[in-house]
């Protein structure tokens, strides 16, 4: 359990990270080269591609569009002072994955303004190859 509450903590410490060349490392330490980061779009995108007759899936793959996502995610949400990210106490490791919540908190107190739940599948060698981040009402 030590191992997977470290992965959880490294994980939800680098969303909260606000050195770029920091967030670079950890997403080496944290993820394969070829890891694969896969959001559930938000509910807006989900209706417009029902309504399309399509589907919807956000993916990174590669540490260089982690980068991006954990920048993108970071300037949106943490560098304007108004949320951070918080991991419950809920991981859970069965053979290969890790599974937890995390919340995005308003750093002025109060209620969650989103969650998330991660499934995460980690590669032999300890690192994150497979991210699943679903959002959760």
């Amino acid at each position: 359990m030590t191992d997977a509450l470290d992965l959880a903590d490294r994980y939800v410490a680098l969303w909260n990270e606000p050195d770029a060349e920091r967030r670079r490392k950890a997403i080496s330490d944290l993820w394969t080269e070829d890891a694969v980061h896969i959001l559930q779009p938000p509910v807006e995108v989900l209706q417009a591609a029902a309504a399309l007759n399509i589907g919807a899936t956000f993916q990174t793959r590669g540490h260089r569009e982690l980068e991006a996502r954990v920048a993108r995610a970071y300037d949106q949400f943490v560098a304007p002072g108004e949320f951070t990210f918080r991991r419950r106490d809920n991981v859970a490791r069965l053979g290969d994955v890790v599974k937890f919540s995390l919340d995005m908190m308003p750093t002025g107190g109060g209620d969650p303004a989103g969650s998330g739940l991660e499934f995460l599948v980690v590669a032999a060698d300890g690192r994150i190859r497979l991210d699943y981040q679903f959002i959760e009402p």
